[in-house]
């Protein structure tokens, strides 16, 4: 397997230094916007870097990403980018003929007349729209396969084979008690991505209704966390296992929650009220004239990089499912969960506990395709896959799951 790892920012520099120890692949090429980025995540692999290789692109090249897929023969494109790049790269490997997984989907666009009643543009809509084409092709897009989604989702594949025979409810719920010394307001992960899937309309499914919206962070439940998080209230968002669940499990209803806080979510009110989550350009004075920058984008400039946060960060995070259905006639609850500790992931691989807890798991899917455990084509999330290879190897590569009873 030789793959082409486009973004070397926090997660992507994780996803290097996760398979660096695993012997499945024959070259990672490491890509970036910043070229010097790139060279800083190969460098710092040492010497275990000598099946890397740092280039430069433009995530929105299209031709630009394809032709670097051809020149190091690249079999594979890895998406590590922030879901602006989800369709460019999509359509680079495609092109290509490369398999593509991602970590986000294509981004939604709120229903214009009742953004939070019903769907406008959903997750993922652009690129199941063209799924008929890459099963055509013979081609695999492995979609939504970080941690949330994509961990959360083989949890529900695994609850739906070995666990249910009917399902009343799915309920991805994430909670933490991260806490960042010398900052009062520093997200753990991408803020570009998080106002985006917290300021919009969050999607609900039910069966028989379909797919619907709510106001961003109903429905507020406290939710219990393991390991000794403890009990976090969590909302509804907008996010990637609702679009992805019932196009391949069977359930009556499926939510996704997210641990936020109110003083966060506060946070997130203020920013869009003063128009700081927007991304189309404003004009602004600058030091040579006018120029044209995105308030979000602003936002995110101002804020720490969430990939630098880990020696200042402390507490756990934990992501899962939550199910509630029958079994053998008698009802059945239960919780699947990953948690990481900031402490043991800096510890064992120099990355905060968010950002190697989203980049493991697709480096777990590629070894899975490479061995042939995991196979397919067309535009496919992890609940098309078996649930327990990916579960087991998760185990052996030091980071376990568990389940809990309800």
């Amino acid at each position: 397997m030789r793959v082409l790892l486009v973004g070397a920012g926090g997660v992507g520099t994780a996803i290097t230094r996760i398979a660096a120890r695993r012997p499945f692949f024959d070259l990672m090429v490491v890509a970036d916007y910043d070229h010097a980025r790139a060279e800083s995540a190969v460098a710092a692999l040492g010497p275990d870097a000598s099946r890397f290789r740092a280039e430069r692109v433009d995530a929105s090249d299209e031709r630009a990403v394809a032709d670097l897929l051809a020149r190091h023969a690249c079999d594979v494109l890895v998406n590590a980018t922030d879901p602006r790049f989800v369709m460019p790269l999509f359509r680079a490997a495609g092109t290509a003929g490369a398999t593509y997984l991602d970590m986000a989907m294509s981004l939604s666009r709120p229903h214009t007349e009742r953004p939070y009643e019903e769907c406008g543009v959903k997750l993922g809509d652009e690129q199941f729209a063209l799924a008929a084409e890459w099963e055509k092709a013979g081609s695999l897009a492995l979609v939504g396969m970080g941690v949330e989604p994509g961990l959360s989702d083989v949890f529900t594949r695994y609850a739906a084979d070995e666990l249910f025979d009917e399902i009343e409810e799915i309920g991805i719920r994430d909670g933490a008690n991260l806490t960042v010394d010398g900052y009062d307001f520093a997200p753990s992960f991408s803020i570009w991505t998080t106002i985006e899937e917290c300021l919009n309309p969050p999607v609900v499914y039910e069966a028989g209704r379909g797919w619907f919206t709510t106001a961003p962070f109903s429905e507020p439940e406290v939710f219990d966390f393991p390991e000794g998080i403890g009990p976090v209230e969590c909302v509804n968002v907008e996010h990637e296992e609702v679009l992805l669940v019932p196009r391949w499990v069977d359930a009556r209803r499926v939510t996704f929650k997210y641990g936020l806080g109110q003083e966060f979510i506060e946070t997130l009110k203020t920013l869009h009220l003063l128009g700081l989550d927007r991304t189309d350009p404003v004009t602004v004075p600058g030091p040579g004239g006018k120029v044209a920058v995105s308030p979000r984008d602003v936002v995110a400039a101002c804020l720490p990089d969430p990939a630098t946060l880990g020696e200042r960060m402390h507490g756990k995070t934990c992501a899962g499912t939550w199910v509630r259905g029958t079994r053998d006639g008698a009802p059945r609850e239960v919780y699947l969960y990953h948690v990481v500790d900031n402490q043991w992931s800096m510890a064992e691989y120099g990355c905060q506990a968010v950002v190697w807890q989203t980049a493991v798991n697709p480096v777990v899917a590629l070894e899975l395709l490479a061995t042939g455990s995991w196979s397919g084509s067309g535009v496919l999330g992890p609940e098309a896959f078996p649930a327990r290879p990916f579960l087991d190897l998760l185990t052996a590569y030091g980071s376990p799951w568990g389940l809990r009873e309800q």
